[in-house]
């Protein structure tokens, strides 16, 4: 009877760990894809689709900038950023924890961008942090911050 009842113990307890560890993959997968999102929408100007990835009160910190909170300010920043600027950006993952309803990324980013008055392309490369929200189930940008590497 002691048996039974470990090996069902041990069985529950590796259950347990592995619906908790595919739970998790999915949500790391989810979240990448947000971001994914979010660098394609940046980098086809779309203001409304980048938006659309943050929360209702979603925060951008961008440097030597005001900061952006709620959809309106974020619309108004992107689309004064896609009225001047045009970017051309690939980005990598370097480290991405899950945490409940919160996920942290941190990220890399490499490219070019365009100011659009003078035509002048200009190479670059960031680091960015994303903290996500799980939102009505739905991973989104609660935070935004990026900076220069160099």
């Amino acid at each position: 009877m002691k048996k039974s009842i470990t090996g069902l113990m041990t069985f529950l307890t590796v259950l347990f760990f592995a619906t908790t560890i595919n739970a998790q993959s999915k949500d790391q997968a989810s979240v990448k894809t947000v971001v994914q999102n979010y660098f394609d929408a940046l980098n086809a100007s779309d203001v409304n689709k980048v938006v659309s990835y943050f929360t209702a009160e979603g925060v951008l910190l961008a440097p030597g900038a005001p900061t952006a909170t709620g959809t309106e300010q974020l619309k108004g920043t992107f689309k004064y950023v896609f009225d001047n600027f045009t970017y051309t950006l690939a980005f990598a993952i370097a480290d991405l924890t899950v945490e409940g309803d919160y996920a942290f990324v941190a990220s890399t980013s490499k490219g070019s961008f365009v100011i659009k008055s003078s035509n002048q392309k200009n190479e670059d490369d960031f680091r960015e942090t994303f903290i996500l929200k799980r939102v009505n189930g739905q991973w989104k940008i609660a935070r935004y911050m990026y900076n220069k590497s160099k």
